[in-house]
Order: structure tokens, then sequence, then C-alpha cells
């Protein structure tokens, strides 16, 4: 939540914000702290926590000379704060708050914030889109990102999220390519107790997790076609029925989606609805890659250098600028990271890039040629999933049926083998895989 679009703006302010994240398997909910909120399972708390381990209004957070309370409210089973049961504690950030069975992380952003919507880019094209973006925040209409992976989409959504009249309602994210086809219907909608195999209790989605906020459809174009006729149905009534559920629930979420995937593009190959993608295509943004706004280059390079704490010298900079980034701002990103991480503290010369430009790529120009040739077991093995993963654009569940493997299996293969999906998508499009 606290990165930046740019970094550097001429006039700002310093403004604290505190957020809680609520940890789910599947999606991410992120709420907002005002100066009084209240969590519990009753409806009217500003932090709603469907568990019948929590008391009706189990705690309270408040918000006063710029520090943060959370107060147990004589709950059934308790609050805990970083493993200690609490009467009443001050939050610093990054605590983690038990309550009930769910588990919660409290965070703080001291930020500077632009006297005025200060979203700006030294590239003109680029800079109208940004010029409209509060306009959009304030509407309540869908709005679709489109661009390369790692050009900042999710920082995007919740920009207009922070920026909306919903901002203090909850932000939930769910990645469309990370659910298998049949969980995704229950992760958006819900489901009742008993609706399937492993339902134990009711549950909700993330429809109503983000009630009264934003709902992030990230990678739309991933979504299962079963699925999305009611998703439309979702959107066109603004109603949502749980698995296993008889009757429908209204619904006040406001929905950003995001692709990589060119969405008319499935929807000539029949892939992707195309009254979906109407509904979805009200307001549209599309961050361009790195390398076609390196006007910006220096400022991300200074805010995170700033971030990371190290610095880089003229030379390799002007170096710097001639990488293709194929990652875009995420791997720049890292990048700075890994520099901080070796030469922390330091001014980092034109003759260390070497080392640190990320060379995790090394199979890819042969992905279509696999030998055995000076190659064992794993190189194989490696060259394969990359093969399979840039086929089926990053979707692993895909990718592990075609590999014959189990995803569980696959994801650990990945972390294995430490393949960069994103990374690996942008290079395999530039090599014509």
């Amino acid at each position: 939540m606290t990165t930046k679009l740019l970094p550097i703006i001429n006039e700002t302010e310093n403004i604290q914000r505190a957020f809680i994240q609520i940890i789910s398997p599947h999606h991410t909910q992120i709420f907002q702290i005002d100066e009084l909120s209240v969590l519990g399972r009753d409806y009217n708390c500003q932090i709603l926590l469907d568990d019948s381990f929590v008391s009706n209004r189990h705690a309270r957070i408040t918000h006063k000379d710029r520090s943060y309370c959370i107060q147990d409210l004589r709950s059934r089973n308790g609050t805990f704060v970083n493993g200690t049961r609490i009467l009443e504690a001050q939050l610093k950030d990054k605590d983690r708050i038990q309550i009930g069975k769910q588990e919660l992380i409290f965070s703080l952003e001291i930020e500077e914030k632009p006297t005025q919507l200060g979203l700006t880019s030294r590239n003109k094209t680029w800079n109208q889109q940004l010029e409209n973006l509060p306009h959009m925040a304030q509407k309540d209409f869908p709005v679709l990102i489109t661009g390369a992976s790692g050009t900042g989409k999710e920082i995007l959504a919740k920009m207009i999220h922070r920026y909306s009249q919903r901002s203090y309602g909850p932000f939930v994210s769910v990645n469309c390519s990370a659910l298998s086809e049949n969980l995704v219907e229950s992760e958006l909608f819900g489901h009742i107790k008993g609706s399937f195999t492993g339902a134990e209790q009711n549950r909700k989605g993330a429809f109503e997790s983000a009630r009264n906020g934003t709902l992030f459809l990230d990678e739309i174009g991933d979504l299962p076609l079963s699925l999305q006729p009611k998703l439309l149905r979702a959107l066109e009534n603004s109603e949502i029925k749980p698995v296993g559920s008889d009757s429908s629930i209204l619904t006040d979420v406001r929905i950003i989606a995001a692709t990589h995937n060119t969405l008319s593009q499935k929807v000539n190959q029949e892939k992707f609805r195309q009254d979906l993608f109407y509904r979805l295509n009200v307001l549209k943004i599309t961050p361009p890659p790195l390398k076609e706004r390196m006007e910006d280059f220096e400022n991300f390079l200074y805010f995170f250098g700033k971030q990371y704490r190290v610095a880089f010298s003229f030379s390799a900079i002007q170096r710097l600028k001639e990488h293709e980034w194929p990652g875009n701002i995420r791997e720049l990103k890292n990048f700075v990271a890994r520099a901080s991480a070796l030469y922390n503290k330091t001014i980092v010369q034109e003759d260390c890039l070497d080392l640190l430009l990320d060379k995790n790529l090394p199979v890819l120009d042969s992905i279509e040629k696999i030998t055995t040739e000076n190659m064992n077991l794993k190189d194989v093995e490696k060259i394969l999933i990359c093969r399979a993963l840039i086929k089926n654009h990053g979707n692993q569940r895909k990718s592990a049926n075609q590999l014959g493997l189990p995803k569980s299996t696959l994801n650990d293969r990945i972390k294995n083998y430490k393949i960069d999906i994103d990374q690996l998508l942008q290079e395999g499009s530039r090599l014509n895989l």
C-alpha cells in the first residue's frame, strides 16, 4: 500500500495513514482506519469479521495525537497483539493482531502526500492519462487497467480507491489467475455451509468483503469462461448468489479490473465474453512499459534508492537507461533492492552492474531447442516449466495440467528454480516464444 506512483513531487505535506490487512489465503482485504474503527461480527462495525469466534463488537481502534490504540470490548475470546492478550495497547507498524480465528496486520504509513493530487509524468502521453485519474476516482464506474506486468496496475487501482468516495471502505484484491476453476466462484461470491466438500461454515466472498469499498479483479483475462456470465449478472444487477444458496445478496462495490492480456483479442478468440468486456471497459487506463517512459526513470531510481538507502554514480545511471527493463517498474525496484543488499549506504559504480542486473533467464534462448548436450535433468525440467508458463501466459493451473504435475508441485518447482514469472513472460514475448 505504501508505494507511490512517482517519487518526486514539488510541494508536499506529511500525511499519516493506518491500515488493517486481513490475512486470507486467496484474496487480500485492506481497511483504512478512521478516527474510530470497531471490529466485530455486527454489520454496523467498520471492520466486519465473519467468524463465529469473534464477538459482535469485539475490539476498537482509536486514533488520537498521531498514535493508534486498540482496546478489547469485553470480548468472549479476547484480543491478542503479537501473541499477548491485551485489554488495551498502543499499536506499532507491522503489529499482528489475533481476533477469534482472524489474523490481521496493522500498518502505519507516513506519506509525503502531494498538497494536490500530484500524479504527473514527464512523458506527455502518459501524463495526459494521469490527469484524468482524479476524475476517474470520483466516479463509481468500473475501471479497466491494461498493460504489461510490472507497470504498476495494482498501484494505480489502490490510488483510484484512495482518492475515491469509497476510500474509507475496504480495498479487496483477487488474483483471478491464481485460483483453481472450482474455487473462483466461492472466492468471489462466497458459499454456505455444506454446499460442497470442505465447506464447514458460511463464508463471505470478495464481493461481500469489499462492501462499501473497491473490488480489484487482477488478471481478469484468466477468469474461467464458465464463470463470466455470473460475474456479468453480478455487475448488471448489483447482486450475487453464494454457492449453495437459493437467495441473492445485494452488493455495493466499485469494480476495478486489470489484465496483461489484450481482452479485445480474447473476445475475438471467444475466450472472453464480449458483453462482459464492454461492461468492464467503461473507464480505461493503460500504464506504458518503463522503456516507453524513460523520462521518469531517474525519478523512480531516486525514489527506490532513497527507500533502500543506496545511490548510483552518473555513469551507472546512464548505462541503466540502456537496459530494456522487460520486467518494468517491478524489475527496477527488485534491482535496487539487490543493490542495497550488496552495496548498502554506498554509491554503486558502473562496474558493479553486471553482478546486479538479473541474469536469471539463461534458458530462454534455448526454450524451443531442448537438447541433452551439457544439460542435466534439472535444466531440462526448468526449460519445460518455463515453456509451459509462457504458452499458458503464466497460468500455473493450466501449466501444471499440461506438464502432468499437481499445481502444488509446480509451485514448489517455480520457487526452487527461482523463476520470476512476470519477467519470464516479458522476456518470452521479446523473443517471440
